[in-house]
């Protein structure tokens, strides 16, 4: 899939903090758009927050760095193409790391079986801030 520049912008970016400050860039990061926590309204979970940094610094510096490569500009449609079990995409339209109109659909559209789920006002942490939602609607897909 073809990847915008300013979402390469925003992850060239997320790697000079990695490198700066990995410690730092885990907690800003839970704290603010990967859970929606920097929306107006939004009640952050210090103890989500913290759980995300844990299992952030668990990692090694060197694999984050290059993974943020990897995710962020990597193509992965033809991929996408040969896979042909059922697969339920499941997307925030609020995912303010992962721009929901230049993946979720087109990732939907690409896979054979595809289905597409989409969340309103979902972050892309959904699965933890959402789980009860989340849930469900998993559970459907794989009984169905």
């Amino acid at each position: 899939m073809p990847i915008l520049a300013a979402f390469q912008r925003r992850f060239l970016t997320d790697q000079v903090q990695v490198a700066g400050n990995r410690s730092q860039f885990y907690r800003d990061f839970a704290a603010g758009p990967f859970y929606g926590y920097n929306r107006p309204g939004a009640k952050a979970s210090q103890a989500v927050v913290d759980n995300w940094w844990r299992q952030g610094m668990m990692g090694g510096a060197k694999a984050h760095y290059d993974g943020i490569v990897a995710f962020s500009q990597t193509d992965f449609t033809e991929d996408l193409k040969t896979i042909t079990v059922p697969v339920l995409v499941m997307h925030g339209d609020d995912d303010q790391i992962v721009p929901y109109a230049d993946s979720a659909p087109l990732s939907a559209k690409l896979l054979k079986k595809g289905t597409l789920k989409t969340y309103k006002g979902f972050p892309h942490g959904m699965p933890t801030t959402e789980a009860p939602t989340i849930n469900v609607d998993l559970l459907a897909f794989i009984k169905a």
